[in-house]
Formats: C-alpha cells, sequence, structure tokens
C-alpha cells in the first residue's frame, strides 16, 4: 500500500497570497496516481486553498499528516506547495490561518509524526521558501541534519533561498518535478527514484538561482513512479547473448543495415535492438559516430560503463 497527501495553499489570512500552488498540486496529482502504463501508483488525497476558496489550516494539515503516517501503508509521500518560514533553524509550513506567532506547522513536528509512524518509508517534497532548513539541527549549525530511518526530504531551495514562481503561475521547481516524473528522471528500465528526481532537478537549476537539497536515510530506493522503458525487458536481456562478455566487440557489416540487399531479415531485427541500446547509451559504434556506418564499414559495437553496469544487472538477473 502506497499513499500520497498532496496540499497546495495560496490562500492566506495574514501573508500574501500565492498563485502556483494549487497548480502544482493538480499538475502533479495525474502523474504521482497512476504511472505511464495507466497502472495504480500512489493512492493519493489533495489538500487545496485556492485564493478564493476554504483555507488549509494548521490543524487539519496535522490531521491529515496523520491519517497520511497512519498504521496500514508501507510507502508514503508527502508534498508541500505554500509559504515557507524560517524559525529558529527550523523551516515551518505556513498554513491558511498562520499569524506571526505560530506560522504553520514546523518541520520538527512532521518529523516527530514520521518517528512514530509504523511507515517504513516516508519521502517529503517541499516546495516552498527557507525549505531547505527542514531536517537540520539548530544546535549542530544549519548544516547538520538528521532524520528518521527510511525517510527522505527533497527541497526546493536551501534552508537561506527562496522558491520562485514562474510567470505562468507555478513553481519553479514543481515544474521541473513535472517533467522528472513524467519520464525526465526515468532511468533505461523506467524507474523514477529520488536519486533520479533530484539529479535531474539539480541540473534544472543555474548556480545563481535557488539550490535544491536532498537528505536522505534509507538503505534501498523506492519508485516514486514507473515509466515505459526506454528497452523493453525481452530485449534488455539480450544483452548478455549479443555480448558474451562486457568487454566483447560484436561484429558489425553491411548485412545488418536494412537499406542494403539482398535483406536479412535476421540481422536487420538484431540492428534494431541496437539501436535502441545506442538511443540509451548502452553501445557505442567502434571507430564511427553512428551505427549505420559501424554497420556499413563492418567495425562492430561495445558497451559503454553503462552498458556494462546493466549487462551485470541482466547477468545477475535482476531484469
Amino acid at each position: 500500500m502506497k499513499r500520497a497527501l498532496l496540499v497546495g495553499i495560496d490562500q492566506y489570512d495574514k501573508f500574501s497570497a500565492l498563485g502556483g500552488c494549487v497548480n502544482d498540486v493538480t499538475a502533479l496529482h495525474p502523474l504521482l496516481a497512476r504511472n505511464e502504463d495507466g497502472s495504480p501508483n500512489l493512492d493519493c488525497r489533495l489538500a487545496t486553498a485556492p485564493r478564493s476558496g476554504q483555507g488549509v489550516g494548521r490543524d487539519e494539515l496535522l490531521s491529515r499528516l496523520d491519517s497520511l503516517l497512519a498504521p496500514g501503508s508501507d510507502f508514503a509521500l508527502f508534498y508541500f506547495a505554500g509559504h515557507g518560514a524560517p524559525q529558529n533553524g527550523d523551516v515551518v509550513l505556513v498554513t491558511s490561518d498562520g499569524t506571526d506567532t505560530t506560522p504553520g506547522v514546523r518541520f520538527t513536528e512532521i518529523l516527530e509524526l514520521i518517528t512514530r509512524s509504523e511507515v517504513k518509508e516516508t519521502v517529503v517534497v517541499l516546495d516552498c521558501c527557507f525549505s531547505g532548513g527542514a531536517a537540520t539541527i539548530a544546535a549542530l549549525g544549519t548544516n547538520q541534519s538528521i532524520l528518521p530511518p527510511g525517510t527522505t526530504v527533497l527541497t526546493a531551495s536551501r534552508g537561506d533561498q527562496v522558491a520562485k514562481e514562474t510567470a505562468g503561475g507555478r513553481g519553479q521547481f514543481s515544474t521541473y518535478f513535472e517533467g522528472a516524473l513524467d519520464g525526465g528522471a526515468a532511468d533505461v528500465l523506467g524507474s523514477v527514484n529520488i536519486s533520479g528526481l533530484y539529479a535531474y532537478l539539480a541540473e534544472s537549476f543555474g548556480a545563481w538561482e535557488q539550490r535544491p537539497t536532498l537528505k536522505a536515510n534509507i538503505e534501498r530506493l523506492h519508485n516514486i513512479r514507473v515509466c515505459n522503458p526506454r528497452v523493453s525487458l525481452p530485449e534488455l536481456r539480450k544483452l548478455t547473448q549479443r555480448f558474451p562478455t562486457p568487454e566483447h566487440t560484436f561484429p558489425l557489416d553491411p548485412s545488418y543495415e536494412p537499406t542494403e540487399q539482398p535483406e536479412h531479415p535476421e540481422n536487420e531485427a538484431v540492428f534494431a535492438g541496437l539501436q535502441k541500446y545506442r538511443a540509451c547509451r548502452l553501445i557505442d559504434p567502434v571507430g564511427e559516430e553512428h551505427l549505420y556506418y559501424a554497420a556499413m564499414n563492418s567495425t562492430g559495437c561495445v558497451l559503454t560503463p553503462l552498458g556494462r553496469h546493466y549487462w551485470h544487472l541482466v547477468q545477475a538477473g535482476r531484469v
């Protein structure tokens, strides 16, 4: 069982209104609820506060977090888009009824809920200002953090930075996050995990922009979403057939190229599979820039370091 709570707050009583948080939840919901093939993924509940609608208060947010982290689930994801406020080395997720004295829910409170929860794996994604302050220990300095086992925190910015909204009414971080979930962060097998998400997001921002942060205390990577594999699994499992060893050079000749006569359907089918490997950077042509010329000039192709990695996975029966 996998659950997700997606919170987007645009409406505030004491703080300035925002314009992209509800839009972010609306965009991310279908990607988190379903894998690319349409199969169910996370069982999502939404809590949104549009500018003209009912707010999401502190008590409601805590109640919803209690439900998210209640027994009966192995994996929980909490996504928050809204105001964030720094407070004594911590970050507060500002709720609609927040005041200067009590802005909302401190991340320390959320960590306490996670620590008491029986849910084994929890992922927290924060698109708010100063979100990098989450999970820090003020007494040890803002660069020190502590997380319960099985917990990952992905934030839109460092603890001293604001998180920007786009002119189109979206959070900049969440816009990139959407692209990552929609296949941008998927590996060859189609898996989108927190490591791939962070790598994608870190590359999306420049040196002068807000910097996403990642803090984790995990032993394994869970899939946040599954996209269609870039190479079908049956095709990928043929790596060890076509390359008996990781250092093997697969010989090519013009009979593999479909435009050459006479036709060789068997070789052409193999070549089609090799082209998919090439598109995923699993192989390189020998002495040529393109596989076409490697075939026409009768050289061959070899596994890349990434290809050798997947070769070992196939060899070990993990694909």
